[in-house]
């Protein structure tokens, strides 16, 4: 059991740079910068993160419910394992001489979409690692790992790779390692094939110690019935109201806190004129109280339940996306500040904390609240309505911010969906039973 949950772990270290480094801190600045304009740039990546939404939001419950009756989750987290790795790789090609930004968004979708499926899939098998007191310090535990392979993979990018596109030197002062010519920012499209490296490495240990505890052969007309029963799960959902509840509140919350990591790192850049290298240590910093307070969390989900630490992240997380929005070069908090002020900087760097801790210790809480609203049986259906609630709004966010941001010609004024998301989901939370609604 102990090497079933370091395997367990493993994924999350192995997936954490796709987030880490290309959602958020290195690729979507490097694509601010090749196109020039910071609310162009936000707006583009939020329809192209939209539209990978729409699709991981359609198909994931659906293949929740088929795993559920084929017993071999493992073929399905190979299977997606193979779009993440090719979708991280071929951002490669993301050259400043040649970019094609919707082919730069095919790619990054097809790999944002292995890995939201394999995340699915291994988040279903959180029940068979411990009792459900345990789960809660498990999850955390898990997060907190994750994190660590982000922060590992983001100063490997930092120090040896990415390169400040003024002076084509990384972090510590070196040209990229391997040869890479800063001129054509090879340094920083290496992002791309060391995401997809990071994870074909690292999921080793998953395959060699995770297994599925019961597998067995689909009986004939299996896969009809598992379609027909979450169906039924969907249409029935207002007969459980607990997990109705819980499904529209992580909807709306997870969303906004997507929305905080997607353009983290493209609001930095834009309104705060911050580098990639800037915005990576934003990174480390978000990414180190990310992993020390997932483990917190974890203990204090497993003291208090997940329903107070998931109410508790949401509070502080909305109040972050309000001081984020008086955010600028010259003012804070709408309060004017004297040219040249670090203080914008440093809030911003504080920000980034309190994202990474919030953000960790919410994520862990919520996947363990999703274990007890599950219905018996139907685990991974379960995390693949999960799925779907994260992602059912997931296009609606960014889109959003892409056309207020669009409209009002603002970064700053096109965050604000967050707040609404944030705090709706929170209200969602009063009709959410801490152990779920009643199954026969």
């Amino acid at each position: 059991m102990r090497k079933r949950i370091w395997g367990w772990f493993f994924f999350d270290w192995a997936s954490q740079p796709y987030n880490t480094l290309l959602i958020t801190f290195i690729f979507a600045p490097y694509v601010k910068e090749l196109i020039g304009d910071g609310a162009q740039a936000q707006t583009a990546w939020g329809f192209g993160i939209g539209a990978a939404g729409i699709i991981i939001a359609l198909l994931a419950p659906v293949l929740g419910a088929i795993s559920d009756v084929s017993g071999n989750r493992m073929r399905w987290i190979w299977v997606f394992s193979l779009l993440y790795v090719a979708g991280a790789w071929m951002l490669w090609y993301a050259a400043p001489g040649s970019f094609n930004l919707p082919l730069t968004l095919l790619f990054f979708a097809i790999g944002m979409i292995g890995m939201e499926f394999a995340t699915i899939f291994t988040n279903s098998m959180l029940p068979d690692l411990g009792t459900k007191e345990e789960i809660g310090r498990i999850s955390g535990n898990g997060w907190a790992f994750g994190y660590l392979g982000g922060l590992v993979s983001l100063v490997i990018m930092l120090t040896l790779l990415a390169e400040n596109a003024e002076t084509g030197k990384t972090l510590i002062g070196i040209s990229p390692i391997l040869g890479l010519d800063p001129e054509t920012r090879e340094g920083t499209r290496a992002v791309g094939p060391l995401t997809a490296l990071w994870y074909a490495v690292f999921m080793v240990p998953f395959f060699l110690f995770v297994k599925d505890p019961k597998p067995h052969k689909a009986r004939k007309g299996a896969v009809k019935d598992a379609l027909s029963h979450l169906g039924g799960t969907i249409r029935d959902l207002p007969r459980t109201p607990s997990l109705f509840a819980y499904l529209g509140s992580s909807m709306l919350y997870r969303d906004a806190l997507n929305g905080l990591y997607f353009f983290g790192g493209i609001y930095a850049s834009g309104v705060l004129g911050w580098s990639v290298t800037h915005i990576g240590i934003f990174g480390i910093i978000a990414i180190v109280s990310g992993a020390i307070f997932a483990v917190i969390g974890g203990r204090a989900d497993q003291h208090f339940g997940p329903k107070p630490v998931i109410r508790a992240c949401i509070l502080i997380l909305a109040a972050v996306a309000l001081v984020t929005i008086t955010i600028s070069p010259t003012s804070l908090l709408f309060i004017p500040l004297p040219e040249g002020s670090v203080l914008p900087d440093i809030t911003f760097f504080l920000i980034g904390a309190v994202i990474g801790a919030a953000g960790g210790v919410i994520q862990s809480a919520s996947r363990t609240m999703m274990v007890r609203q599950a219905i018996p049986g139907h685990m991974t259906e379960a995390f693949g309505l999960y799925a779907l609630a994260g992602k059912a709004t997931s296009f609606i966010a960014p889109i959003l911010i892409g056309i207020t941001t669009a409209i009002s010609h603002s970064q700053q004024i096109g965050i604000i969906p967050l707040v609404f998301l944030f705090l709706i989901g929170w209200a969602l939370l009063r009709w959410v039973k801490p152990e779920g609604d009643t199954h026969p």
